[in-house]
């Protein structure tokens, strides 16, 4: 009996991937490969490209130039089947204020065809240790738990491909642990995990892999843990996230 097909294409794959902001590009020509199963982090000075590489990979925006594929799948022929399979951490939480952080969920595991009722749920507030605030409005939350309830959503999602933006940014000493915590859940379930971030030797800790973009274009790829020393990058001149 025939053994079965095992899809060895890479979890994301770009090339020539381009994207324009009026006059700026903000990707230009990248040609870069994430393989399935892997933590990448994606490092780069402000305005490097790093939030809209995600985006793309997130289908939130198109690519002016170049081919993208997640999963084996064209992301420009296809947006909705890669967006099963997609979650975004962004720095936009996209929260409702008007409704509770159990709502917010609701609504989330409603879209997503999952069982929305408050026993499910609680479990993954308290994830994100919201728990005790499950019933109060998102219009009363600090930034740092309006990050930690767009986390509990980005969980939610059970996606394939997991893109975190700065998933650090915001965050007190004990909601870094929180996402060193929740990076280890990901790694169980087999994601393939991409994160952008300024932490570098936080990310080399956790990553497998690491690119550095400048201006939009590829300047270094290699070990994770190679990066801190030889990216490129003195991780002094990097800012650090908002508290």
């Amino acid at each position: 009996m025939a053994s079965p097909t095992i899809d060895a294409s890479p979890a994301v794959e770009t090339v020539a991937l381009s994207r324009r902001y009026g006059p700026r590009w903000a990707l230009a020509q990248l040609d870069v490969r994430f393989e399935r199963g892997r933590a990448a982090m994606i490092v780069g000075r402000n305005g490097s490209g790093k939030s809209t590489l995600l985006r793309l990979v997130a289908t939130a925006i198109r690519p002016d130039h170049g081919t993208l594929r997640v999963l084996g799948i064209d992301a420009a022929r296809d947006r909705d089947r890669v967006r099963q399979d997609v979650a975004l951490l962004s720095h936009a939480s996209y929260l409702y204020d008007a409704l509770s952080a159990l709502e917010n969920l609701q609504v989330a595991a409603r879209f997503l065809g999952r069982d929305a009722s408050r026993a499910t749920l609680l479990p993954l507030l308290a994830e994100v240790a919201l728990a005790e605030r499950a019933d109060d409005p998102v219009s009363t939350f600090s930034a740092g738990m309006r990050k930690r309830l767009s986390l509990a959503r980005t969980l939610l999602q059970n996606a394939t491909v997991v893109l975190l933006d700065e998933p650090y940014g915001e965050l007190d000493p004990p909601g870094f642990r929180m996402v060193d915590r929740l990076f280890a859940l990901l790694r169980g379930r087999s994601a393939t995990i991409l994160m952008a971030t300024h932490l570098l030797d936080r990310g080399a800790a956790l990553c497998d892999d690491g690119i550095v973009l400048e201006e939009g274009r590829l300047q270094w790829a290699g070990a994770a843990k190679d990066l801190p020393n030889e990216g490129g990058l003195d991780p002094a001149s990097l800012p650090e996230p908002r508290a």
